[in-house]
């Protein structure tokens, strides 16, 4: 019997996903994660106000001039991805767009790893974004 070709996951598919879970397409797969758990989110959280204070807002001597966002969702070709943290330049990204996702390459991607997500982060996801 020969094998079937699998359907490739389209962007409305994530609206399958239940409203608890994370939706992604990564190379035609659409993959669910859990939402984080309070560890990760802390973590994240912890990261992105240093950095948001900064970057974002310039505090402290900080740089200033970014959008940094918690959990973006990307879309990059065939991919939709959602980072924990993103930032882009303000001159890359002058406006922010109006759809609920970003066509427009981040100039800064940050994953907090966990032992749900970290295979997918780190062997999927990166080379992705790079």
């Amino acid at each position: 019997m020969p094998a079937t070709a699998k359907k490739k996951a389209v962007y409305e598919d994530l609206y399958q996903i239940p409203e608890n879970m994370i939706g992604e397409i990564i190379h035609g797969e659409l993959i669910a994660s859990a939402r984080p758990a309070p560890k990760h989110a802390i973590s994240a959280s912890v990261l992105g106000a240093k950095i948001c204070g900064a970057f974002h807002l310039g505090d402290g001597g900080g740089p200033g001039g970014w959008w940094i966002l918690f959990g973006p969702e990307l879309s990059l070709g065939e991919h939709i991805l959602v980072p924990d943290l993103a930032g882009w330049r303000q001159e890359r990204l002058p406006i922010l767009p109006d759809e609920n996702w970003f066509s427009v390459p981040p100039d800064w991607v940050c994953e907090v790893l966990s032992p749900g997500t970290a295979i997918i982060d780190r062997v999927r996801k990166i080379p992705i974004y790079a």
